[in-house]
């Protein structure tokens, strides 16, 4: 029988453990599940690459440092979690084959990316802020896969974005799932900052 969130609190309830513990125990709900999208990268770097920008970027693009953690339906850490993001650069462009030439792309900028979570869950990527192309509202897709764990392909989207609601992949998300996968940019000096936190289910 599934353990539902009632059902969990009113057993441990009945063996007397404290209201603030039930509360951080309680499950979370996991991230959204998404398409990968016709442009998962074709091959990654065999080393980490946690840093997308490799020079003077097409377009000027606001630099953005990723953070976040990758954690269970209780909030307990994912160690060694291998999470991958891809995006297009400034000119709306995949480092993918099938999305235009070379010469259609910015040489300087990885557009994917991979590295492992930390003891905490925690990972981070130097990258750009999601940029928009025909079609689709600004984000960045992300893949968390942990072991022993079915892969999560999700995607990342931008607080307060006008597309977002033009977006046949956002709009068709509930406005809990909204709030699971939608982040502030907030400003730091010459670069903006974002955390985008996975639950796994």
């Amino acid at each position: 029988m599934a353990l539902t969130r009632r059902r969990f609190v009113a057993s441990a309830a009945l063996l007397g453990v404290p209201a603030s513990a039930l509360r951080a125990q309680s499950p979370r709900a996991p991230t959204p599940a998404m398409t990968e999208g016709p442009f998962y990268p074709e091959a990654f770097t065999a080393e980490p690459l946690t840093n997308l920008v490799r020079g003077a970027l097409l377009g000027k693009p606001t630099l953005l440092s990723l953070e976040g953690r990758v954690v269970d339906r209780f909030g307990k850490p994912v160690t060694g979690c291998r999470v991958e993001i891809w995006q297009c650069d400034a000119l709306g462009r995949y480092t993918h084959s099938r999305d235009g030439t070379p010469d259609d792309r910015d040489r300087n900028f990885a557009g994917y990316g991979w590295t492992r979570t930390d003891a905490d869950g925690r990972y981070a990527f130097q990258t750009i802020s999601p940029m928009p192309y025909s079609g689709r509202t600004p984000h960045i897709h992300v893949a968390a896969k942990a072991p022993k764990q079915q892969t999560l392909i999700t995607q990342m989207f931008v607080e307060g974005e006008a597309q977002n609601q033009r977006d046949f992949l956002y709009r068709s998300m509930t406005q809990v799932q909204r709030a699971l996968v939608t982040v502030k940019l907030e400003q730091a000096a010459t670069q903006r900052r974002a955390t985008f936190d996975v639950t796994l289910g």
